[in-house]
């Protein structure tokens, strides 16, 4: 595992253009070693060997899955000037496919998984997820183990293919202090990959190409709502399991301002949503989203839910605020270039 620190500058346009920092823009950006391309198709078969068995097999994901919030002492203000990279239809000319779980090993040596999504990217090979559900924050090693995107996934199966994490990008405070603000990861992933009765792999191509992609928006006032898209799993605090998992929820909720004191974080955004934490870390929140077409711009992913009235159910997902830093962070994962496994 490699983690290197790059500084970068949020003043350029769309994706593929290129800026010079100045001190008032730079912002630093931590990039992860996920996994190298010669290890890359071992890690494929691990989790599509016996019909999928280790997908099947994974429970989602339940750390940091809650946090205690109070209304912000003011709502999150723009830093820079709004900002939008448009959504991308799939070239299959089918329904878009962009949500799906993350697979990956943590800590504990189990599997596990959360909510990604595709976003837009110069290479069609981006994914945004929660931080912590590509970086360990609860054990030694610096990354989650054996990290992949399955999109449209259902019943251990891939029905658009596999997709092995190479590298993440995140923010650097979220790299060396876990900063709840900043728990956000847009990871790149090889071509994908689907495998026969005998396990041979073979290549399905980039992922946005057969998925589609969501916009990203960034610098954005307070919207009046949000549409949150998630695979939720686990149990609100009277012990009640509304959700199994296994298929995509959807809500759509009023946008807020959140603080999270016991975690220093002033600056969240809500959403009110019935979601419970395990299972939709790493939801897309999707902002001017377009049912017909299937299509909007990423602007927050759920780190986190809340009980915000006490009644034992939880009532709201918490995201960090994407503003010119995330804008920044996003620019550097959107021009990597990651190609084939097979």
């Amino acid at each position: 595992m490699k983690r290197t620190l790059i500084a970068l500058g949020v003043g350029f346009g769309l994706v593929g253009a290129t800026a010079i920092a100045t001190p008032a823009q730079a912002a630093v950006v931590a990039t992860v070693t996920l996994a190298g391309t010669p290890g890359a198709p071992q890690i494929a078969t691990f989790w599509l060997a016996n019909g999928g068995a280790n997908l099947k097999n994974a429970t989602p994901y339940s750390v940091r899955t809650s946090v205690s919030v109070t209304d912000a002492t003011t709502a999150p203000v723009p830093d820079t000037k709004p900002g939008s990279v448009p959504p991308l239809s799939p070239d299959t000319g089918e329904a878009p496919t962009t949500s799906g779980k993350v697979f990956f090993v943590g800590a504990d040596g189990q599997p596990h998984w959360c909510t990604g999504t595709a976003v837009q990217g110069q290479y069609r090979n981006l994914v945004a997820t929660a931080g912590h559900c590509v970086l360990d924050i609860d054990g030694a090693s610096a990354t989650q183990s054996q990290v992949v995107f399955v999109p449209g996934y259902s019943d251990g199966t891939a029905p658009k293919g596999l997709y092995v994490g190479k590298q993440a990008f995140v923010h650097e405070e979220f790299s060396l202090y876990d900063d709840l603000e900043r728990d956000y990861a847009f990871m790149n992933v090889y071509s994908g990959v689907v495998a026969d009765s005998a396990g041979v792999l073979s290549n399905v191509g980039r992922l946005a190409d057969n998925t589609g992609a969501q916009g990203f928006a960034w610098g954005q006032p307070l919207p009046p709502s949000l549409d949150v898209f998630g695979y939720p799993a686990g149990p609100h605090p009277d012990g009640t399991l509304p959700y199994t998992g296994q298929t995509l929820e959807r809500s759509t909720g009023a946008a807020s301002g959140l603080a999270a004191p016991e975690l220093s974080a002033e600056w969240l955004l809500g959403a009110e949503s019935p979601f419970t934490g395990a299972g939709s870390l790493g939801s897309a929140w999707l902002l001017r989203y377009d049912a017909d077409r299937g299509l909007g711009h990423l602007n927050g992913i759920t780190m986190s839910v809340s009980d915000t009235d006490a009644d034992n159910r939880y009532d709201t997902g918490v995201s960090p605020y994407f503003d010119s830093q995330t804008a920044t962070v996003y620019k550097a994962a959107a021009v990597a270039w990651t190609g084939r496994i097979v």
